[in-house]
């Protein structure tokens, strides 16, 4: 018998356990193990760097997005949004007040023009609503941005908020998106086919429209992984950090990760990004010293 704490009991005979996650854990894995083993095995936790500033953007603007719908239709209006940024903002990782007032305008400005152009007489069937999804092997559970009623079909809204604007290969490549139709689909039992990347700063959106088969192989990577991080999780249980499953996955992306201050291969990848480094036109070589001195 084995036990854990978010584990369940077994016993010789039964069937493995689901694996229980969210996409941003598998993609995690993906990403790089040793980031993964970092954010959801070890304890205690290695320190994270603090919120960088385009976090703070994006969850701002999430908060808007999600709060909008929440106002009487009389209130669904410039001066609401401007109020609803105006109690949002999270004044974390700008260079300072000036750069930080700066981007609260230019947040009001892209959120308003984005609503604008939108059916804002259209409620929504859910707004950060909580899906889950269940197989054979895994029990994946998330939260959709946004979920659109379109002439009896439901649609996935995801915002992004970041400089790259999303193309329709993203949409159509996005493992999140996809087990949030499925997911979808079964809670509300209606179908949903169309996944969309919706790009707050720009009014982009772009989008993909699955097939049944389509979704049924992402559901098969998602177990895939789950396969993998299984293997690896038990792996960490028996022998902790000196497991050999989780080597860095090292790339540009090191600059910009929470956990470099504990990963020396990191480190070597350049030095550390800015905290507004993430605001900058993409090129913009905007670096600060490491913090570990490497």
């Amino acid at each position: 018998m084995t036990t854990g704490a978010a584990e369940q009991t077994t016993f010789a005979g039964m069937p493995t356990p689901l694996y229980s996650g969210s996409p941003s854990r598998l993609l995690a894995w993906l990403d790089c193990p040793r980031r993964y083993r970092m954010q959801y095995l070890d304890r205690p936790r290695p320190q994270a760097r603090p919120q960088r500033a385009h976090t703070s953007v994006g969850i701002a603007t999430h908060n808007v997005l999600r709060d909008f719908w929440d106002l009487p239709a009389g209130q669904r209006t410039p001066a609401g949004v401007a109020e609803l940024v105006r109690t949002s903002w999270i004044d974390v990782g700008f260079r300072d007040p000036e750069q930080s007032a700066a981007w609260r305008l230019r947040v009001r400005d892209a959120v308003t023009d984005y609503l604008r152009r939108s059916e804002r007489d259209n409620q929504p069937v859910g707004i950060e609503r909580s899906v889950s999804l269940k197989t054979e092997a895994v029990a994946i559970s998330g939260r959709i941005d946004r979920l659109d009623d379109r002439d009896g079909e439901l649609v996935v809204v995801d915002y992004k908020t970041g400089r790259q604007v999303p193309t329709d290969d993203d949409a159509r490549t996005s493992l999140p998106l996809a087990l949030y139709a499925v997911a979808a689909s079964r809670m509300f039992r209606r179908p949903c086919h169309r996944v969309e990347l919706h790009h707050v700063p720009s009014g982009t959106i772009a989008s993909h429209e699955h097939t049944d088969e389509s979704l049924g192989r992402k559901v098969a990577e998602a177990e895939s992984i789950a396969s993998d991080l299984r293997r690896a999780d038990a792996d960490f249980k028996k022998v902790g950090v000196e497991s050999i499953r989780f080597p860095p996955r090292t790339s540009a992306i090191c600059s910009w990760c929470d956990f470099r201050a504990h990963c020396h291969e990191g480190q070597q990848m350049g030095p550390e990004k800015s905290d507004w480094a993430g605001l900058e036109p993409a090129g913009y070589d905007s670096t600060v010293p490491s913090r570990t001195g490497a």
